[in-house]
């Protein structure tokens, strides 16, 4: 059915206007829990989306709780806490609703929440130095890696805009 990305509580603008931008390329739903760290109206958002906010398509949640009743799915929790790499989960199945979850940048998502989806809890495999990547980098790995199991539905190879033979014109 679909997949979709899901911001607990986000701090960063530029990282929520990235990630709209990469979602809105990929056909892909935001949800943002309430509190976020920043206004959707501010120009900072509209400058990381570089002006496609028009083509996302978000929602806002007042909290967890709201947004787990208004949603069903596979919830799939990123966190540096997990135990399994990313790509270990199966996005194949394209009649199921997919729920990419990611924390705030500075605390994550809660112990709470995470304790009771264990079987769903990811990390990126990084070396031990590092803590994590930024916010809109990892949202970018988890889509593309969902997309590439599902053979990128509905999303084009080749350029558009300047036609798919521009290179050997």
């Amino acid at each position: 059915m679909a997949l979709n990305v899901v911001l607990y509580q986000p701090e960063i603008p530029p990282n929520t206007g990235n990630i709209l931008r990469t979602c809105a390329a990929t056909n892909v739903k935001v949800h943002l829990i309430k509190p976020l760290g920043f206004s959707l109206d501010e120009k900072y958002i509209k400058r990381s989306s570089a002006n496609y906010m028009e083509h996302a398509e978000y929602t806002l949640y007042e909290n967890w709780d709201d947004f787990i009743g208004r949603n069903k799915g596979q919830f799939i929790f990123l966190t540096r806490y997990g135990k399994k790499p990313h790509s270990d989960h199966d996005y194949t199945n394209t009649d199921e609703d997919y729920y990419l979850i990611f924390g705030s940048e500075s605390s994550g998502i809660p112990k709470e929440i995470l304790s009771n989806h264990l079987d769903t809890c990811y990390r990126l495999p990084m070396n031990e130095h590092i803590r994590s990547l930024n916010l809109s980098n990892c949202v970018a790995i988890l889509v593309y890696e969902a997309l590439r199991q599902q053979d990128y539905p509905s999303l084009s190879l080749t350029e558009v805009q300047k036609g798919a033979d521009f290179l050997e014109e």
